[in-house]
C-alpha cells in the first residue's frame, strides 16, 4: 500500500531545507506527488483538507517550474493537481505544454482523457483582470496641424493634436453552459470592459450578450452558433448599438496545434452619426502551435468589411498577425507579437486626398510582453506590454503615431 502520508511526514522537513541540495528538484518533485495522491485518498466529507494538500502541491511544483520550466513530468503533475482541483483553464494549459514534449502514447491517451473529462464537466467559467495604462496619444488622432488644398496650406482650427494620459482599465465576463443533450449545450454569456483616463471625452465602456447552442461535432471539433449584442459607451455617452449573430469553430487538428475561426455579422445602429449606421462583417481564423513545452506560437488572419449608410466610409479590411512566448528559467516569461492591417475605404477623399482618389490605410502595431512566474499575489503576477502603433495612410490628417503600456495582473499557474 503507498502510504502517501507517512511519506509528506518525512518529505515535509527535508522540502523546507532543501535550497541548495544537489537532490533539491527530486525532494521537492516528490512531495508534490505525495501532495497531490494523498489528496485523491480523502474522503468527499473533507473537502478542505484535500483543496489544502492540492494547493500545497501547486506551491511546489510551481517553484520547480520557475527554475526548470522544461521539465515534462513535473508539468504534467501540475496539469494534474489543477485538474483535481477543478481549475480547469489552468490545468488545459499545462497538459497542452506536456503534450509538446512528445510523450509516450500511453501518456498522450491518459492526457486526452483528462481532456474530454474536462470538456464534459465544463458549467461555469470566468475572466477578470485590470491594468495600468499610459498612452502617448489616447484618442490617436493626427499632429499634423496643416492641410492642404490645391497646394495650399491652411491651418486646422482649434488644434490640439494627440493627448497623452494614464488610463484604468478593467475587463471581465462570465459564462454559463446548460446541458441540453451529450454533445448539445446552451451557453449564455456577459463580457464588460471599461477604460477610463483623467479627461472623460476619452472614456470607453463596452457590454456584450451572447446566448445560444454550441455542438461537439467529433471528440476534437465543437461548433457554436450565437445571438450577440454590444452596447458602446464613449465620454460618458451612449455611442452605438450592434446586435447580429456569431458562428465560432473550434479544432484541434494535432495534440500540439489548435485552430478557432469566427465569423460575425452585426447591424450597428449609432446614437448621433447615424450615416455610420449599417452592417459589419468580421471573419478570423487564428491558429495556436505549442512547439516545445516553453514554446508557444501564435498567428491569425482575418478580413472585416464595414457597409455604413455613407459610401465614402466603407471600407474592407485584412490583417495579419503573429506572435510567439517563451518561458525562460528563473521565473521569466518573454513574448512578442507583430500585426499588419490593411483598410481600403471607397468613394472619394477630396480634400483629404488631393487626387479624390480612396482613402487607403495601413497600420502596424507591435508589442513586448515580460512577466516573472515566480512572483504572485494571489495568484496573479504583474505583466508588462509595451505596443507601438502606426497608420500611415494617403488621406492628410489621418496618420497617426502612437505607443502605450499597461502592467496587467494576470492570472499565472
Amino acid at each position: 500500500q503507498r502510504r502517501y502520508f507517512e511519506a509528506l511526514k518525512l518529505l515535509r522537513p527535508i522540502a523546507r531545507e532543501s535550497k541548495g541540495r544537489a537532490d533539491r528538484t527530486d525532494v521537492l518533485f516528490l512531495t508534490g506527488l505525495s501532495s497531490i495522491e494523498a489528496s485523491r485518498r480523502l474522503p468527499p466529507d473533507r473537502e478542505k483538507e484535500k483543496i489544502a494538500l492540492l494547493d500545497d502541491a501547486i506551491v511546489i511544483l510551481r517553484v520547480i517550474l520557475i527554475e526548470k520550466p522544461a521539465l515534462v513530468r513535473v508539468r504534467l503533475e501540475l496539469a494534474r493537481a489543477f485538474f483535481y482541483k477543478r481549475e480547469d483553464d489552468l490545468s488545459r494549459g499545462h497538459f497542452e505544454r506536456v503534450l509538446a514534449g512528445k510523450p509516450p502514447k500511453a501518456m498522450v491517451a491518459n492526457i486526452n482523457r483528462f481532456l474530454r473529462i474536462m470538456r464534459a464537466r465544463r458549467r461555469w467559467s470566468a475572466h477578470f483582470g485590470f491594468s495600468i495604462a499610459p498612452d502617448t496619444n489616447i484618442g490617436a488622432v493626427s499632429d499634423s496641424e496643416i492641410i492642404y488644398i490645391y497646394d495650399l496650406p491652411f491651418r486646422r482650427n482649434n488644434f490640439q493634436g494627440s493627448s497623452s494620459g494614464l488610463g484604468f482599465v478593467f475587463w471581465g465576463g462570465a459564462e454559463y453552459q446548460h446541458p441540453l443533450s451529450k454533445r448539445l449545450r446552451l451557453r449564455l454569456g456577459a463580457d464588460i470592459s471599461r477604460r477610463e483616463y483623467e479627461e472623460s471625452l476619452y472614456d470607453q465602456m463596452t457590454v456584450s450578450l451572447h446566448a445560444g447552442p454550441r455542438w461537439w461535432l467529433t471528440p476534437s471539433t465543437e461548433l457554436s452558433l450565437l445571438a450577440s449584442a454590444r452596447q458602446r459607451r464613449s465620454g460618458g455617452l451612449i455611442h452605438s448599438h450592434e446586435i447580429g449573430t456569431r458562428l465560432e469553430l473550434e479544432h484541434r487538428l494535432t495534440p500540439r496545434i489548435r485552430l478557432s475561426g469566427r465569423a460575425s455579422i452585426h447591424e450597428r445602429d449609432y446614437e448621433r452619426d447615424k450615416h455610420f449606421d449599417g452592417s459589419q462583417l468580421d471573419l478570423a481564423l487564428v491558429a495556436s502551435w505549442v512547439l516545445t513545452p516553453t514554446l508557444q506560437v501564435r498567428g491569425g488572419l482575418g478580413y472585416a468589411a464595414e457597409n455604413p449608410e455613407s459610401y465614402t466610409w466603407r471600407n474592407r479590411s485584412r490583417w495579419g498577425r503573429l506572435g510567439a512566448s517563451i518561458a525562460l528559467p528563473y521565473g521569466f516569461t518573454v513574448g512578442g507579437n507583430a500585426e499588419l492591417r490593411s483598410t481600403d475605404y471607397s468613394g472619394e477623399w477630396f480634400p483629404f486626398v488631393p487626387d479624390n482618389s480612396s482613402r487607403e490605410d495601413d497600420v502596424r502595431i507591435f508589442s513586448v510582453s515580460i512577466f516573472n512566474r515566480g512572483f504572485t499575489t494571489f495568484g496573479f503576477s504583474p505583466q508588462l506590454i509595451v505596443v507601438n502603433e502606426e497608420r500611415e495612410s494617403n488621406a492628410q490628417l489621418y496618420d497617426y503615431k502612437r505607443t502605450r503600456a499597461e502592467l496587467r495582473f494576470v492570472r499565472q499557474f
